[in-house]
């Protein structure tokens, strides 16, 4: 059977130009341009490549975004951080203003944050800053929405105080109870607004900033700094590794607050749930969401007990093994299972999924019963 040139062609870009590749075809001009920047980077046979100087690799990074889609570049990119080692390339301004900004190379940064050159920290954040915006566009609207209505639905009660009375939802419930002799409806059911205060809930982000947690870090800063424009939810953020660091004041800018993540490092969970723990004064109205792989580094007795006091205390725990859409992550087994055990949600969250997520825990569901409708494998 004759094969078309078109399924040749591909054949050939993939397996590459060395003798064993079989296909036999011949690329043009333009394709052998494709061609070679794709055995610069994953030729294992090649005595070239991007080769040790920024100016090659700036060169290379402008290639591949004129030949491939923006989600291929991201790809590539990641693979030459990993195959080639060009982490270091990261220090020079000519590779950032050339890179293709993605969640993976702002995690990068991060972790690179305490010895990016003065030179380069411009322009790394100006990097970071794209991505930001790019996020908080696509995801602030659906937060703010699914946060907002849900607290808006809840604050809504049936045992109010005179003032507290919504006098229009009353009615309309009790226009069924009206009393023609009287000319009057009898409430029976009285729905109020809910107490006057000024936050209905508070929110506790508690972020562990170990090195695998890249991704997940991006993200909560994200819908750290989103949640903290909402007027009805106070929230707080707080980082871990084997130190503990409240950055709630940092998340008016998103930017400043992912540059004071450090990524790398050691994990005491105990620790930032003992802190956080300190910070909860109103714990029956407290969301805290836990984003770790839960491999603790400190004590893990305490770390376990901390959690039984919190849960006793009314604190609603949700435990994410990740924030991101990296797929399942490696975790502790016996820490997701004890806190599976004692009622405690414990599964990965993609960010789409996320306000929902934050909706449902301000309003009390069963976010068991949450994650298994949006087929989010819980650990149990």
């Amino acid at each position: 059977m004759e094969i078309e040139p078109e399924h040749l062609r591909k054949w050939r870009l993939i397996l590459g130009g060395n003798k064993n590749e079989g296909t036999g075809f011949s690329l043009d001009d333009a394709d052998l341009k494709v061609d070679r920047t794709l055995e610069a980077l994953y030729d294992s046979d090649r005595t070239g490549g991007l080769g040790a100087s920024s100016p090659n690799v700036s060169r290379w990074l402008g290639d591949i975004r004129t030949f491939f889609p923006s989600s291929v570049v991201q790809v590539m990119q990641q693979d030459a951080l990993k195959r080639l080692n060009l982490t270091q390339m990261l220090f020079e301004k000519e590779m950032l203003e050339n890179v293709e900004p993605d969640v993976h190379l702002v995690a990068t940064l991060m972790t690179l944050s305490r010895v990016i050159p003065d030179k380069t920290k411009d322009t790394a954040r100006q990097v970071v800053r794209k991505v930001v915006d790019q996020l908080i566009k696509k995801l602030a609207e659906p937060t703010r929405q699914a946060i907002t209505g849900s607290l808006n639905r809840s604050a809504r009660n049936t045992r109010p105080r005179h003032n507290e009375i919504n006098w229009g939802a009353t009615i309309l419930k009790n226009l069924k109870h009206y009393q023609p002799e009287y000319q009057t409806i009898i409430p029976e059911t009285r729905i109020g607004y809910g107490r006057k205060r000024s936050s209905l809930k508070d929110v506790i982000l508690c972020l562990d900033q170990s090195g695998s947690m890249g991704s997940s870090v991006v993200y909560s800063g994200i819908f750290g700094s989103v949640m903290a424009s909402i007027p009805a939810i106070k929230t707080k953020m707080v980082v871990f590794d084997t130190a503990v660091a409240d950055l709630t004041e940092e998340l008016t800018d998103p930017v400043e607050l992912l540059f004071g993540v450090q990524l790398g490092g050691g994990t005491d969970i105990n620790a930032a749930l003992t802190y956080c723990q300190q910070i909860a004064p109103r714990p029956t109205d407290t969301v805290l969401v836990l984003i770790t792989d839960l491999y603790e580094g400190g004590n893990v007795a305490e770390m376990r007990r901390r959690a039984v006091e919190l849960v006793a205390a009314g604190v609603q725990l949700v435990v994410l093994l990740a924030l991101s859409d990296d797929g399942s992550p490696s975790y502790d087994h016996g820490n997701a299972q004890f806190l599976a055990d004692m009622g405690v949600p414990v599964f990965a969250c993609t960010p789409d999924k996320f306000p929902d997520l934050m909706a449902a825990a301000l309003t009390k569901q069963d976010i068991g019963m949450w994650a298994a409708r949006e087929d989010l494998i819980i650990k149990k």
